[in-house]
């Protein structure tokens, strides 16, 4: 037997569970997987919370979509992975602690990442790279990223600057030397944001990114950025929509980009590989403790990720 966390009904974290599940074996061109982390995301909550439909035909409903583990058998047919590999893969109803992936999903996990980080890179940073891809961030590029110490911020952060781009980037006070550290210049958020932008960059900001949704996040871009076809935003549909800007994600009139993201991982690794792209994991809770994991997420905006390990 395995276990894994559902969703008994909809409403907040207090209707999460562990269940016994029987355990998983792959089918041709699948691989199982010993989890050791899963990430953490919004969507996560969003989706039990009743905010998509609250169709009784979706529970339990198994959660999770991102995990780091250990291939523990392979399905007919898979090759160019062994039993004892350790991966990062894309899945559905990743809060467990075994799971199925298909074989040629598997992204080796960069050794310069422990389990709880690895589990963190794919959806935010699949995110990440989506909103530099969509606004065409390269060298000469000055972008200013909303929310930069979070947990899709801080690896475009890392991102922007890989591409060559100079990073000015939002944060309170307490994250602004992680922002630094990354390569990006931090800036207070708050009453007088575009001026400070304007004090860092004389020259002009050409990309803004915006992962947090606030008024204020849109009205800075939009002031300083001309073409408004260099402004994202990952959390402002309706305005983003209304003023034209790029809205990316699964959100009403938004591009989910799921090329885009999938075939971010490979980048993500290979940044992380060479030591360009790390992860920022602020807390870890047991798999058991995953609806205290989600009452974290859904108050404390900290800098990072929050992972469940197993």
């Amino acid at each position: 037997m395995s276990i894994a966390v559902v969703a008994a009904a909809y409403g907040g974290p207090e209707v999460l569970s562990v269940i016994d599940v029987d355990a998983p074996s792959p089918g041709p061109g699948q691989v199982a997987l010993a989890v050791r982390a899963a990430g953490v995301n919004p969507i996560d909550w969003k989706l039990y919370s009743g905010a998509y439909g609250t169709d009784p035909a979706g529970l339990p409903m198994r959660l999770g979509f991102e995990v780091a583990g250990v291939v523990t058998a392979l399905g007919d047919g898979v090759s160019g992975w062994q039993v004892g590999d350790e991966v990062l893969a894309r899945v559905q109803g990743g809060y467990a602690d075994a799971v199925l992936a298909d074989a040629d999903a598997l992204i080796a996990k960069p050794p310069t990442l422990d389990f709880a980080q690895a589990s963190g890179l794919l959806l935010a940073g699949g995110t990440a790279v989506h909103t530099l891809t969509a606004t065409e961030v390269g060298t000469g590029d000055t972008v200013l990223i909303h929310g930069a110490a979070g947990g899709v911020g801080h690896l475009a952060v890392q991102a922007a600057v890989a591409r060559g781009a100079r990073v000015i980037g939002t944060a309170s006070e307490r994250n602004h030397d992680l922002i630094r550290q990354w390569g990006g210049e931090p800036v207070a958020y708050g009453p007088g944001l575009a001026d400070r932008v304007r004090a860092l960059a004389p020259n002009g900001v050409t990309v803004a990114v915006d992962t947090v949704g606030t008024e204020e996040a849109l009205d800075v871009s939009e002031e300083l950025v001309a073409d408004r076809g260099r402004i994202a935003t990952i959390a402002n549909f309706q305005r983003g929509t209304q003023d034209g800007v790029k809205v990316l994600g699964n959100g009403p009139g938004g591009d989910p980009g799921a090329e885009i993201r999938r075939a971010a991982g490979d980048e993500l690794a290979g940044l992380a590989a060479d030591g360009q792209l790390t992860v920022v994991v602020r807390t870890t809770y047991p798999l058991a403790e995953a609806a205290d994991a989600h009452r974290s997420g859904m108050t404390d905006h900290g800098a990072g990720k929050i992972a469940l390990v197993v």
